[in-house]
């Protein structure tokens, strides 16, 4: 058990060893982020900013435009609400070699509150033009997210957990931005899910595939570009979609999936996520319990969902 944040720490510093260009820089949350460790080891390239986040996104840029590969980190509520305009106009408008790497995502953050929950973050980074938008599943897909992002030309944005979660996938694994992965065959009904639900999924297809109805299971890691002709693919097969997210069901994994499904294979869909609201503090677990981010309700759900066919 790791947490994503943890896995891309360590990431980074395995990265650095090898690719001199690679320049991290931080927004005063360095220790939480896990960019410390990369600083620790290479002081000369890893710069704090402070707590500027706007000045975080327009450094890295310019660092960009000199020929280093800079990924910027902060919490994702950060990232995305207080650095968007120079994220919108500075990196993503030019098609900047920028990539963010966003902590603290979704409201698994806990006690920290709704202040610090990004619930919006996916919707807003897959609506900016040249933006590559993706949601590893666990620690070791991280590691192979964030090799991949650094070297994708163009802005991506990575979004990473602070809970520990055990590992879905294996070494053995493929990963390739833009190409969803299938953990699960199954007939009846498709589960679509990203980041720390990917986990969540697979656990309520087992008591569902326990109870005769036929699952699959696909971790969607990238959310832009979908994979759409997997998500057409799944919709055809099965005749039923449910995605499942930590965020809102509004414009995340659920909105692209819908966009795909309505224009090319339209199936019953439900989209499992925040129901366009504000979560509280609490413990993570309980947290996803409130919010229909369990196992039981995923179940619930997709009982109902298989009966819309």
């Amino acid at each position: 058990m790791q947490s994503t944040r943890d896995a891309y720490g360590s990431a980074l510093v395995e990265l650095g060893r090898t690719e001199r260009k690679l320049v991290v820089l931080d927004a005063d949350v360095s220790k939480a982020t896990r960019t410390a460790q990369f600083a620790k080891e290479f002081p000369d390239r890893f710069i704090n900013v402070g707590c500027a986040e706007a000045n975080l996104i327009g450094t890295a840029a310019g660092l960009s435009l000199t020929g280093k590969i800079p990924v910027a980190s902060t919490f994702a509520v950060f990232a995305s609400c207080r650095s968007l305009d120079q994220i919108r106009n500075t990196v993503c408008y030019p098609s900047l070699n920028v990539k963010i790497a966003a902590t603290h995502c979704g409201i698994t953050v806990g006690a920290d509150g709704a202040s610090h929950q990004s619930i919006e973050d996916i919707a807003i980074m897959r609506s900016l033009p040249n933006m590559t938008v993706v949601v590893p599943s666990d620690p070791i897909e991280t590691k192979k997210a964030l090799r991949e992002a650094i070297y994708h030309d163009g802005p991506v944005y990575v979004r990473l957990g602070r809970v520990p979660v055990p590992n879905v996938t294996t070494d053995d694994s493929p990963f390739s931005i833009g190409k969803g992965l299938v953990l699960r065959e199954g007939k009846d009904v498709a589960i679509l899910a990203c980041g720390i639900m990917v986990g969540i999924a697979l656990q309520a297809a087992r008591y569902l595939v326990e109870r005769d109805i036929s699952v699959k299971v696909i971790n969607m890691h990238t959310i832009k570009p979908l994979d759409e002709q997997l998500v057409v693919e799944a919709a055809q097969e099965t005749g039923a979609i449910a995605t499942v997210e930590e965020h809102s069901i509004l414009g995340g994994l659920g909105g692209a999936v819908a966009e795909v499904i309505s224009r090319s294979a339209p199936v019953p869909l439900e989209r499992i996520g925040i129901e366009d609201r504000f979560a509280e503090s609490g413990q993570p677990n309980e947290l996803l319990e409130k919010y229909g981010l369990s196992v039981e309700h995923i179940v619930s759900v997709v009982k109902q969902l298989i009966s819309k066919k």
